[in-house]
C-alpha cells in the first residue's frame, strides 16, 4: 500500500523510559504511581488500587504520565499472559508509573491512541512471545528488542485517528456492557437473597413483615408457612459418592463426568467429559438422570467444595467421578433447581466451607451434607421462585452473549483496520 509506512515500532516514539519507585509518602505528599496490577486486559488503567510515592521533581519530569501516555509492562507475566502488556492513559491523569513499567512518549505526527492500539493488536496476536526472557522467576520483556520489529501503518495522521476513534467506540461499548452485568449481578445476588429468605407470594409479590405472617427459627426469620428441614429429608435416596475408574479403563465406553466438565454457571459441558468402560452393574448405580446435582466432594480449596452444578440435557446415559457426590430428590418435596440455589446462598457457603475437612485436599462428607437446614416452601411457590431466578438470568446471559459478540467485533475491527485491510479512507473523504 503506497499511503502506509514500514517504520520500526521505536521510531513511533519520541522517547521511552523506564519509571520510578521512589521513597515511602502519603496520598497527601506523594505523587501517585501506577503499577502492573493497574494494567487490565482490555488495554485501560484501573485506577482502583493506586499507591503513592516520594519521587523527586528533577525524576518525574520526564516520567509524568499524563493523558496520552502508553505503558509496556517490562516484568510479570506467565504462560498464558506474558510481560509486554500495553495500557494507554486516555484521564487526565497526572502521576508516575513503577520501576517495572516504560513509560511511552508517542513522537508527534503520529496518533498516541492509534500506536497504542497496534501495540495492542500486537500483544493479542502473541508478537511479544519472543521477546520474553525469564532469569530468577521473574519474565521480563526484551523491549529493546522489540522496539526494532518492523510495522506497517497509515501515513495519514487524519487515518490514524479515525482508525483509533472506531476502536475507541466499540471499547466504550464493551466497557458500558461490563458494567450493566456487574450491575445486574449485583441486583441479582439482593434478590436471590430475598427470594430465599421471604419468598415470593401467589401474587408475585415479595413477602414482608408487614403483610405476611413470619416466624422465628434458627437461620432467622421466615414465611409462617415454610417448613425448615434437613437437606437429608428432601433426597430420595442418600447422597452416593461417585465411581473410581483405574487409567486402563478411561478411554472409550460411557461418558464420566468429571469435575473438568463443570462450568461457572453451574451446568455440565459434557464435551469436556471423559469416557470410561462402565458395566450394567455400575450404570445403575452410578447412573445420572435429569434432576440430580453433583457436588465437588474433594477439591483444592474450601471454596470449591460442595458447589453444586445441575444435571439437564443429557446426551447419554453416562456416570461420574469418584471426587463427586450425587443427590437426587424426593420431587414430590423439593424442586432440585431450588435446592440448587440454596446451596449456592451465602449462609449455605459459609456453613458448607466451615464444615470442611482441611487435609492436602479439602473434602466434605456425607454427613454434613445430610445435616444442612434447608428451608422448603410449598412447591407452587418454589417454581415461581425459581421463575424470577430464571428470567433474572436469562436477561444476564443475553447481555453476556452480547459481550463476547462486541470483543469478537473489536478482535475482527483491529486486525481489518489496523493491517489495512479494510480502509477508513472512505469514511475520511465523506467526512471532508
Amino acid at each position: 500500500m503506497d499511503d502506509f509506512d514500514v517504520r520500526s515500532i521505536g521510531s513511533l516514539f519520541e522517547y521511552t523510559i523506564p519509571g520510578e519507585w521512589g521513597g515511602d509518602a502519603t496520598p497527601e505528599s506523594g505523587v501517585p504511581v501506577l503499577r502492573a496490577t493497574n494494567f487490565t486486559d482490555s488495554g485501560a488503567i484501573d485506577y482502583t488500587d493506586i499507591v503513592y510515592r516520594e519521587i523527586p521533581p528533577s525524576r518525574l519530569l520526564s516520567r509524568r504520565v499524563t493523558k496520552g501516555t502508553i505503558l509496556i509492562e517490562k516484568s510479570g507475566g506467565g504462560p498464558s499472559k506474558p510481560a509486554g502488556r500495553v495500557v494507554f492513559c486516555d484521564s487526565h491523569f497526572s502521576g508516575c508509573a513503577s520501576n517495572f513499567v516504560e513509560i511511552a512518549k508517542v513522537k508527534k505526527g503520529f496518533d498516541a491512541n492509534f500506536v497504542f492500539y497496534l501495540l495492542y493488536y500486537l500483544y493479542q496476536i502473541g508478537l511479544v512471545v519472543k521477546y520474553q526472557q525469564q532469569t530468577t522467576g521473574i519474565i521480563n520483556f526484551k523491549l529493546d528488542q522489540y522496539k526494532d520489529e518492523k510495522v506497517s501503518i497509515p501515513r495519514s495522521t487524519a487515518e490514524q485517528t479515525e482508525i483509533a476513534a472506531i476502536l475507541t467506540t466499540i471499547d466504550k461499548a464493551i466497557s458500558q456492557t461490563e458494567a450493566i452485568i456487574a450491575k445486574q449481578q449485583r441486583i441479582k445476588t439482593g434478590l436471590l437473597q430475598d427470594l430465599l429468605t421471604r419468598g415470593i407470594d401467589e401474587h408475585g409479590n415479595i413477602r414482608s413483615e408487614a403483610t405476611h405472617a413470619f416466624k422465628d427459627s434458627p437461620l432467622g426469620r421466615i414465611p409462617a408457612e415454610w417448613e425448615l428441614k434437613s437437606l437429608s429429608d428432601a433426597f430420595a435416596m442418600p447422597p452416593r459418592n461417585g465411581i473410581y475408574k483405574p487409567a486402563q479403563q478411561i478411554g472409550e465406553g460411557s461418558l464420566l463426568i468429571g469435575q473438568n466438565a463443570f462450568t461457572r454457571d453451574g451446568t455440565l459441558d459434557y464435551a469436556l467429559a471423559r469416557r470410561a468402560f462402565v458395566n450394567a452393574a455400575e450404570l445403575e448405580t452410578f447412573g445420572l438422570q435429569e434432576g440430580d446435582l453433583l457436588v465437588s466432594r474433594v477439591f483444592a480449596t474450601a471454596d470449591g467444595v460442595g458447589k453444586p452444578v445441575a444435571v439437564s440435557d443429557l446426551p447419554e446415559p453416562a456416570v461420574y467421578e469418584s471426587n463427586m457426590l450425587r443427590l437426587r430428590f424426593n420431587t414430590d418435596c423439593v424442586h432440585p433447581g431450588f435446592v440448587f440455589h440454596w446451596l449456592l446462598s451465602h449462609q449455605m457457603r459459609l456453613a458448607i466451607t466451615s464444615s470442611v475437612n482441611a487435609s492436602n485436599q479439602v473434602s466434605i462428607n456425607q454427613k454434613t451434607l445430610n445435616t444442612l437446614p434447608i428451608v422448603i416452601p410449598k412447591k407452587c411457590e418454589q417454581e415461581r421462585i425459581l421463575g424470577v431466578i430464571v428470567t433474572a438470568t436469562e436477561a444476564q446471559l443475553d447481555l453476556k452473549r452480547s459481550l463476547v459478540k462486541l470483543r469478537r467485533n473489536k478482535s475482527a475491527l483491529m486486525q481489518d483496520l489496523l493491517t489495512g485491510k479494510v480502509r477508513v479512507t472512505p469514511l475520511l473523504e465523506a467526512g471532508a
